[in-house]
Order: structure tokens, then sequence, then C-alpha cells
């Protein structure tokens, strides 16, 4: 019985080894397999990066149409319409952050904290009914010239009007910073004197009233008034006119500060006509 199991036992361990041989084997293939195929991988890896990097060093020999079939598939076409799609997302989600698609919150120079738009303006017409001698600028104290024309009408009952200014001494008194445009018209109108009174007193009085002038300035925290603009004129009326009429306008935009104060002056007060129709001065905010 002894020498009966020798021979089996001895097929045994050579199936034994020969299964073994074979799982080393198989796993010592895939070790090389896989070592092959890292190393493929890499190569494929730095080859399509030296080519995507060669898209933007290297300018293209040709230009690039989507509609073409074989540049659909180059490498270059792809990574460069990848590259402009996140570019072009990245730019919307910028400018979504930077204004706001609800109108609520975008931004408006024009509207106050919680108080709705800022209508800031003015409007104020000449007073025929207050009219009385100018007071004279140019003093010691005041360095401006002309007379300041003070009795502005500011109620609503004709076309002047104040809203979120103030008028104070015939000044409009500035209560939000800002760019305003600043305007102003004033009339001159000549009468020829009553008979009587001779006609060398006549051509004196034309000599002296020939020049007309308008100034419109502004007062800051500066002790000195600051002029903004002035705006002249000279006319020698006719002989047989029995009275001339001349107007002067002027604006323009300028930026004012909080509690500022802006006026206007003019010199020959005297033929100064404050109809509300044709002297008015004003002021409204831009910006």
């Amino acid at each position: 019985m002894t020498l009966m199991q020798a021979p089996g036992s001895r097929l045994g361990q050579i199936c034994v080894l020969i299964l073994i041989f074979t799982v080393v084997l198989q796993a010592f293939g895939m070790a090389v397999f896989y070592m092959y195929l890292n190393k493929e991988l890499k190569q494929m890896q730095g080859k399509y990066f030296k080519s995507g990097l060669a898209c933007f060093l290297e300018e293209a020999d040709s230009s690039w149409d989507s509609s073409d079939d074989e540049s659909m598939i180059n490498p270059c076409w792809e990574l460069k319409s990848q590259l402009h799609l996140f570019v072009k997302k990245m730019i919307l989600r910028t400018f979504e952050e930077m204004i706001p698609t609800n109108p609520e919150k975008q931004y408006d120079p024009y509207l106050e904290r919680g108080n709705g738009p800022k209508r800031v303006a003015a409007h104020i017409t000449g007073n025929t009914r207050k009219r009385s001698t100018l007071p004279v600028l140019g003093s010691k104290n005041e360095k401006a010239v002309g007379h300041k024309i003070v009795h502005w009408e500011s109620s609503r009952k004709g076309h002047s009007f104040l809203n979120k200014l103030i008028l104070r001494n015939g000044e409009l008194v500035i209560q939000y910073t800002g760019f305003y445009y600043i305007y102003s018209q004033t009339y001159f109108r000549f009468q020829e004197p009553e008979e009587g009174l001779g006609t060398v007193s006549t051509e004196e009085n034309r000599k002296k009233i020939k020049q007309m002038v308008q100034y419109i300035y502004k007062h800051t925290s500066y002790p000195d008034p600051i002029l903004l603009m002035k705006s002249a004129r000279n006319s020698c009326w006719s002989k047989d006119s029995e009275y001339g009429l001349y107007s002067i306008y002027q604006g323009g935009i300028f930026e004012l500060k909080e509690n500022d104060r802006i006026f206007v002056s003019v010199t020959n007060e005297r033929l100064i006509d404050l109809d509300q129709e044709a002297s008015f001065f004003g002021a409204f905010l831009i910006g």
C-alpha cells in the first residue's frame, strides 16, 4: 500500500507547483502590463500638455472653423473652445456680482436713502412788487462786483418753485453735494428820460449805461465769494427809440457742496426789469 501512494503524492505536488507558477506568471505579466500602460499614459499626457501649450505659444497657421470636422477633433481647437467657455462664464459671473439683477438693489445716484428719487431743483423769478435799490457789492468786506439781486419770488403762485434748496437773502443754499446746472437770465430795459431834462443829460446818460454785465457767484467756507460765470453786453440805443430791451442768459455745470450759496449780481441795476418771465435764476442737481 505504501508503494502505491508515492506516485500520487508526487503528482499532486507537481500540480500545486504548476498552479503556483501560473499565478506568479500572471501576476508578473499584469505588473509588467501596468508599468507599460502607466508609461504610455504619462507619455500621452506629456504630449497633449505640450501640444496644448503650443496652442497658446505658437501662432496658428490657419483659422479654426467650427463647422470643419478636422478642426473639431483637433486638440488645440478643443482646448481653445473650452477655455473660451470658461472665460465667458467667469465674466458673466463677475458681471452679475457687480451689478445685481434685482432692480431694487441697483445703485442709483439720484436715489435718497429710503426716501425715493432725489429731485433737487429750484427756479426763482423776479419780483416787481418788492423791487428796491439793490445792495452794492464790492465793499471791503465782500469782494464781489455789481449789485446783488435780493428780491426773488420763490412761491408756487407763478413759475417759481423750491425743492430741497433754500432761498435766503437772495441766495440759493445747497443742501446736497453734487454737480449742478446753474443758470440765470436778467432783463435790461432802457427808457428815454422825460422831456425837459435836456439833450446833454440824455447823451451823458447813454454813455454811462452802455455796458451790462451779469455775474453768478458762490459762497463757500472761504471768506470771499467765488465767481462762477459772467456775461457782458455793450449796446447803443438809437436816438429815435423811446426804450431798448436786452437780455443776458448764461448757464453751466459746477460742483457744489452742502451749505454753499449761489447768487446773481448785475451792473446798472436801474435798468433791471424783474418781470417773472424775463428775469429768473435757478439750479438743479444732475449727478
